[in-house]
Protein backbone atom coordinates (compact mmCIF):
# COMPACT_ATOMS: atom_id res chain seq x y z
CA UNK A 1 0.00 0.00 0.00
CA UNK A 2 3.02 2.31 0.29
CA UNK A 3 2.82 2.90 -3.45
CA UNK A 4 -0.55 4.57 -2.85
CA UNK A 5 1.02 7.29 -0.70
CA UNK A 6 1.07 10.73 -2.31
CA UNK A 7 4.72 11.54 -1.74
CA UNK A 8 4.70 14.05 -4.59
CA UNK A 9 1.91 15.99 -2.89
CA UNK A 10 3.70 16.19 0.47
CA UNK A 11 3.34 19.61 2.08
CA UNK A 12 6.20 21.19 3.99
CA UNK A 13 5.45 23.27 7.08
CA UNK A 14 7.35 25.69 9.32
CA UNK A 15 5.73 26.56 12.66
CA UNK A 16 7.43 28.98 15.08
CA UNK A 17 8.04 27.73 18.61
CA UNK A 18 6.62 29.70 21.53
CA UNK A 19 9.85 29.02 23.43
CA UNK A 20 13.15 27.67 22.18
CA UNK A 21 13.21 23.92 22.79
CA UNK A 22 16.06 21.54 21.87
CA UNK A 23 17.66 24.68 20.40
CA UNK A 24 14.80 24.82 17.88
CA UNK A 25 12.91 28.05 17.26
CA UNK A 26 10.92 26.87 14.21
CA UNK A 27 9.56 23.32 13.87
CA UNK A 28 9.67 21.98 10.33
CA UNK A 29 8.38 18.83 8.69
CA UNK A 30 6.12 17.43 5.98
CA UNK A 31 2.54 16.18 5.86
CA UNK A 32 1.94 13.16 3.64
CA UNK A 33 -1.38 11.58 2.63
CA UNK A 34 -2.04 7.88 2.10
CA UNK A 35 -5.02 5.54 1.78
CA UNK A 36 -5.60 5.41 5.57
CA UNK A 37 -5.18 9.14 6.15
CA UNK A 38 -2.39 11.62 6.85
CA UNK A 39 1.01 11.11 8.41
CA UNK A 40 3.82 13.43 9.45
CA UNK A 41 7.52 13.19 8.52
CA UNK A 42 9.56 15.44 10.80
CA UNK A 43 13.00 14.09 11.80
CA UNK A 44 15.17 16.80 13.30
CA UNK A 45 17.53 18.48 10.86
CA UNK A 46 20.70 16.96 12.31
CA UNK A 47 19.49 13.36 11.88
CA UNK A 48 21.00 11.43 9.00
CA UNK A 49 19.05 9.50 6.39
CA UNK A 50 19.42 6.15 8.12
CA UNK A 51 18.02 7.47 11.40
CA UNK A 52 15.30 9.37 9.54
CA UNK A 53 14.15 6.18 7.78
CA UNK A 54 12.54 5.02 11.04
CA UNK A 55 10.60 8.29 11.19
CA UNK A 56 9.36 7.63 7.66
CA UNK A 57 8.34 4.08 8.63
CA UNK A 58 6.08 5.59 11.29
CA UNK A 59 4.55 7.89 8.67
CA UNK A 60 3.95 5.01 6.27
CA UNK A 61 2.34 2.83 8.96
CA UNK A 62 -0.03 5.67 9.85
CA UNK A 63 -0.86 6.44 6.20
CA UNK A 64 -1.47 2.86 5.13
CA UNK A 65 -2.53 0.40 7.83
CA UNK A 66 -3.25 2.52 10.89
CA UNK A 67 -2.69 1.29 14.44
CA UNK A 68 -3.51 -1.66 16.73
CA UNK A 69 -6.66 -1.57 18.81
CA UNK A 70 -6.20 0.40 22.06
CA UNK A 71 -6.75 -1.02 25.53
CA UNK A 72 -7.64 2.36 27.06
CA UNK A 73 -9.55 5.42 25.87
CA UNK A 74 -7.53 8.24 27.41
CA UNK A 75 -3.95 8.95 28.47
CA UNK A 76 -2.74 10.93 31.51
CA UNK A 77 -0.43 13.71 30.33
CA UNK A 78 2.43 15.68 31.86
CA UNK A 79 2.93 19.32 31.00
CA UNK A 80 6.33 20.23 29.56
CA UNK A 81 8.30 23.09 31.10
CA UNK A 82 11.16 24.26 28.84
CA UNK A 83 14.30 26.05 30.03
CA UNK A 84 12.49 29.23 31.07
CA UNK A 85 12.64 31.46 34.12
CA UNK A 86 10.83 30.48 37.33
CA UNK A 87 7.89 32.85 36.82
CA UNK A 88 7.15 31.46 33.36
CA UNK A 89 7.71 27.90 34.61
CA UNK A 90 5.17 28.49 37.39
CA UNK A 91 2.61 29.81 34.89
CA UNK A 92 3.05 26.85 32.54
CA UNK A 93 2.57 24.29 35.30
CA UNK A 94 -0.23 26.14 37.06
CA UNK A 95 -2.29 26.64 33.91
CA UNK A 96 -1.70 23.24 32.31
CA UNK A 97 -4.43 21.28 34.05
CA UNK A 98 -1.86 18.48 34.56
CA UNK A 99 -0.76 16.96 37.85
CA UNK A 100 2.63 15.94 36.46
CA UNK A 101 5.30 18.25 35.01
CA UNK A 102 8.40 17.38 33.01
CA UNK A 103 11.01 20.10 33.55
CA UNK A 104 13.90 20.66 31.16
CA UNK A 105 17.24 21.00 32.94
CA UNK A 106 20.93 21.12 31.94
CA UNK A 107 20.26 23.58 29.15
CA UNK A 108 23.83 24.90 29.45
CA UNK A 109 26.92 23.86 31.44
CA UNK A 110 26.33 26.11 34.48
CA UNK A 111 22.55 25.90 34.67
CA UNK A 112 22.18 24.26 38.09
CA UNK A 113 21.00 27.37 39.95
CA UNK A 114 18.48 28.14 37.19
CA UNK A 115 17.32 24.51 37.16
CA UNK A 116 16.76 24.50 40.91
CA UNK A 117 14.76 27.74 40.74
CA UNK A 118 12.66 26.34 37.87
CA UNK A 119 11.92 23.12 39.74
CA UNK A 120 11.03 25.01 42.92
CA UNK A 121 8.61 27.19 40.94
CA UNK A 122 6.95 24.13 39.41
CA UNK A 123 6.59 22.51 42.84
CA UNK A 124 4.91 25.67 44.11
CA UNK A 125 2.54 25.62 41.12
CA UNK A 126 1.60 21.94 41.43
CA UNK A 127 1.46 21.78 45.21
CA UNK A 128 2.69 18.83 47.28
CA UNK A 129 0.53 16.29 45.43
CA UNK A 130 1.92 16.92 41.95
CA UNK A 131 4.67 14.85 40.35
CA UNK A 132 7.85 16.41 38.93
CA UNK A 133 10.26 14.71 36.57
CA UNK A 134 13.32 16.33 34.98
CA UNK A 135 15.06 15.69 31.66
CA UNK A 136 18.79 16.34 31.15
CA UNK A 137 19.06 14.88 27.62
CA UNK A 138 22.33 13.14 28.52
CA UNK A 139 24.15 16.37 29.35
CA UNK A 140 25.90 15.36 32.58
CA UNK A 141 28.86 13.18 33.49
CA UNK A 142 28.32 10.75 36.37
CA UNK A 143 29.69 13.00 39.12
CA UNK A 144 27.69 16.02 37.95
CA UNK A 145 24.57 13.89 37.59
CA UNK A 146 24.76 12.52 41.11
CA UNK A 147 25.35 15.94 42.68
CA UNK A 148 22.72 17.70 40.62
CA UNK A 149 20.04 15.03 40.98
CA UNK A 150 20.35 15.20 44.75
CA UNK A 151 20.01 19.00 44.66
CA UNK A 152 17.01 18.89 42.30
CA UNK A 153 15.38 16.15 44.37
CA UNK A 154 15.57 18.41 47.43
CA UNK A 155 14.24 21.38 45.45
CA UNK A 156 11.30 19.31 44.18
CA UNK A 157 10.49 17.80 47.55
CA UNK A 158 10.97 14.48 45.76
CA UNK A 159 11.41 13.82 42.03
CA UNK A 160 9.33 11.20 40.24
CA UNK A 161 12.33 10.35 38.05
CA UNK A 162 15.27 11.81 36.11
CA UNK A 163 15.28 11.22 32.36
CA UNK A 164 18.58 10.42 30.61
CA UNK A 165 20.95 12.16 33.05
CA UNK A 166 24.00 10.83 31.18
CA UNK A 167 24.71 9.67 27.66
CA UNK A 168 25.68 6.01 27.95
CA UNK A 169 24.11 2.93 29.48
CA UNK A 170 27.15 2.38 31.72
CA UNK A 171 26.89 5.96 33.01
CA UNK A 172 23.18 5.56 33.73
CA UNK A 173 23.92 2.42 35.70
CA UNK A 174 26.62 4.21 37.70
CA UNK A 175 24.27 7.07 38.56
CA UNK A 176 21.45 4.70 39.45
CA UNK A 177 23.66 2.98 42.02
CA UNK A 178 24.35 6.28 43.80
CA UNK A 179 21.00 8.08 43.95
CA UNK A 180 17.60 7.27 45.40
CA UNK A 181 15.69 8.81 42.48
CA UNK A 182 14.43 6.59 39.67
CA UNK A 183 16.31 6.82 36.36
CA UNK A 184 14.58 6.81 32.97
CA UNK A 185 16.29 5.90 29.68
CA UNK A 186 15.31 7.73 26.50
CA UNK A 187 18.14 8.36 24.02
CA UNK A 188 19.87 5.18 25.23
CA UNK A 189 16.96 3.23 23.77
CA UNK A 190 15.91 5.05 20.63
CA UNK A 191 19.47 5.86 19.49
CA UNK A 192 20.76 2.35 20.06
CA UNK A 193 21.93 0.39 17.03
CA UNK A 194 19.14 -2.06 17.81
CA UNK A 195 16.51 -0.74 20.25
CA UNK A 196 15.03 -4.22 20.45
CA UNK A 197 18.24 -5.56 22.02
CA UNK A 198 19.61 -2.72 24.13
CA UNK A 199 20.05 -3.87 27.74
CA UNK A 200 18.59 -1.08 29.87
CA UNK A 201 17.12 -3.09 32.73
CA UNK A 202 20.22 -2.72 34.93
CA UNK A 203 20.70 0.95 34.10
CA UNK A 204 17.19 2.39 34.38
CA UNK A 205 13.89 2.00 36.18
CA UNK A 206 11.71 3.41 33.39
CA UNK A 207 11.83 3.27 29.59
CA UNK A 208 10.84 6.37 27.63
CA UNK A 209 9.43 5.22 24.30
CA UNK A 210 8.96 7.57 21.35
CA UNK A 211 6.94 5.99 18.58
CA UNK A 212 7.90 8.42 15.82
CA UNK A 213 11.68 7.76 15.81
CA UNK A 214 11.29 4.05 16.59
CA UNK A 215 9.49 3.14 13.36
CA UNK A 216 5.81 3.02 14.23
CA UNK A 217 3.36 1.83 16.86
CA UNK A 218 3.84 -1.88 16.27
CA UNK A 219 7.63 -1.75 16.43
CA UNK A 220 7.49 0.50 19.50
CA UNK A 221 5.33 -2.07 21.28
CA UNK A 222 8.03 -4.67 20.60
CA UNK A 223 10.72 -2.28 21.90
CA UNK A 224 8.67 -1.66 25.06
CA UNK A 225 8.29 -5.40 25.63
CA UNK A 226 12.00 -5.97 25.07
CA UNK A 227 12.95 -3.20 27.52
CA UNK A 228 11.10 -5.02 30.27
CA UNK A 229 10.47 -1.81 32.22
CA UNK A 230 7.48 0.43 32.97
CA UNK A 231 7.08 2.78 30.02
CA UNK A 232 6.39 6.45 29.43
CA UNK A 233 5.42 7.54 25.91
CA UNK A 234 6.88 10.89 24.90
CA UNK A 235 6.47 13.07 21.83
CA UNK A 236 9.00 14.07 19.19
CA UNK A 237 7.60 17.60 18.96
CA UNK A 238 5.06 16.81 16.26
CA UNK A 239 1.83 18.53 15.30
CA UNK A 240 -1.40 16.67 16.06
CA UNK A 241 -0.97 14.64 12.86
CA UNK A 242 2.17 12.93 14.13
CA UNK A 243 1.24 13.14 17.80
CA UNK A 244 -1.74 10.88 17.09
CA UNK A 245 0.62 7.93 16.54
CA UNK A 246 2.24 8.53 19.93
CA UNK A 247 -1.19 8.46 21.57
CA UNK A 248 -2.06 5.30 19.66
CA UNK A 249 1.06 3.70 21.16
CA UNK A 250 0.19 4.86 24.68
CA UNK A 251 -3.31 3.52 24.14
CA UNK A 252 -2.05 0.10 23.04
CA UNK A 253 0.57 -0.53 25.76
CA UNK A 254 -0.55 -3.41 28.02
CA UNK A 255 0.34 -1.37 31.13
CA UNK A 256 0.76 2.37 31.62
CA UNK A 257 1.74 3.45 35.12
CA UNK A 258 2.97 6.99 34.44
CA UNK A 259 1.67 10.15 32.78
CA UNK A 260 2.98 10.55 29.24
CA UNK A 261 4.89 13.43 27.67
CA UNK A 262 2.40 14.14 24.91
CA UNK A 263 1.24 17.65 25.83
CA UNK A 264 3.83 19.33 23.62
CA UNK A 265 1.53 21.24 21.27
CA UNK A 266 1.75 24.07 23.80
CA UNK A 267 5.34 24.58 22.62
CA UNK A 268 4.18 25.39 19.06
CA UNK A 269 2.60 28.62 17.88
CA UNK A 270 -0.09 26.68 16.03
CA UNK A 271 -1.36 23.24 15.13
CA UNK A 272 -2.19 22.08 11.59
CA UNK A 273 -5.58 20.46 12.22
CA UNK A 274 -9.00 21.97 13.04
CA UNK A 275 -9.38 23.04 16.65
CA UNK A 276 -11.84 20.25 17.47
CA UNK A 277 -9.24 17.65 16.38
CA UNK A 278 -6.23 19.34 18.00
CA UNK A 279 -4.60 17.07 20.57
CA UNK A 280 -4.33 19.47 23.49
CA UNK A 281 -4.80 18.04 27.00
CA UNK A 282 -8.02 18.73 28.90
CA UNK A 283 -7.93 18.28 32.68
CA UNK A 284 -4.61 16.48 32.31
CA UNK A 285 -5.74 13.86 29.76
CA UNK A 286 -5.77 13.25 26.01
CA UNK A 287 -8.10 10.88 24.14
CA UNK A 288 -6.71 7.95 22.17
CA UNK A 289 -7.50 8.58 18.48
CA UNK A 290 -8.68 5.67 16.31
CA UNK A 291 -7.74 7.38 13.03
CA UNK A 292 -5.28 10.15 12.12
CA UNK A 293 -6.57 13.73 12.31
CA UNK A 294 -7.01 15.55 9.01
CA UNK A 295 -5.02 18.74 8.38
CA UNK A 296 -6.91 22.01 7.97
CA UNK A 297 -6.03 23.32 4.48
CA UNK A 298 -6.10 26.93 5.67
CA UNK A 299 -3.59 26.19 8.45
CA UNK A 300 -1.37 24.17 6.11
CA UNK A 301 -1.38 27.14 3.75
CA UNK A 302 -0.70 29.60 6.57
CA UNK A 303 2.33 27.65 7.83
CA UNK A 304 3.59 26.35 4.50
CA UNK A 305 7.35 26.13 4.20
CA UNK A 306 7.83 28.92 1.67
CA UNK A 307 11.60 29.37 1.65
CA UNK A 308 12.49 27.76 -1.70
CA UNK A 309 15.88 26.46 -0.60
CA UNK A 310 14.53 24.93 2.57
CA UNK A 311 11.52 23.44 0.77
CA UNK A 312 13.87 21.86 -1.78
CA UNK A 313 16.02 20.55 1.09
CA UNK A 314 13.02 18.76 2.62
CA UNK A 315 11.88 17.28 -0.71
CA UNK A 316 15.36 16.02 -1.46
CA UNK A 317 15.61 14.62 2.04
CA UNK A 318 12.29 12.79 1.71
CA UNK A 319 13.45 11.25 -1.56
CA UNK A 320 16.75 10.06 -0.05
CA UNK A 321 15.11 8.69 3.08
CA UNK A 322 12.52 6.82 1.01
CA UNK A 323 15.38 5.12 -0.82
CA UNK A 324 16.99 4.09 2.49
CA UNK A 325 13.65 2.87 3.85
CA UNK A 326 12.83 0.85 0.74
CA UNK A 327 16.32 -0.66 0.59
CA UNK A 328 15.98 -1.79 4.21
CA UNK A 329 12.67 -3.49 3.42
CA UNK A 330 14.13 -5.15 0.34
CA UNK A 331 17.15 -6.34 2.30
Amino acid sequence: MANEIDFEGARGYAIPMRTRFRNITVRQGMLIEGPAGWGEFCPFAEYDDTVSASWLATTIEQCTIGWPEPVRDRIPINCTVPAVGPERAHDIAANSGCRTAKVKVADHPVSQAEDIARVEAVRDALGPGGAIRVDANGAWDVETAVTTIRALDRAAGGLEYVEQPCRTIDELAAVRRQVEVRIAADESIRRADDPLRVAVAGAADIAVIKCTPLGGVRRSLRVAEAAGLPCVVSSALETSVGLAAQLALAGALPELDFACGLGTLSLLESDLVPEQQSLRPAAGYLPVPRTPPTPDPSLVDAYELTDPDRAAWWRDRLSRVRAVHDAHLAG
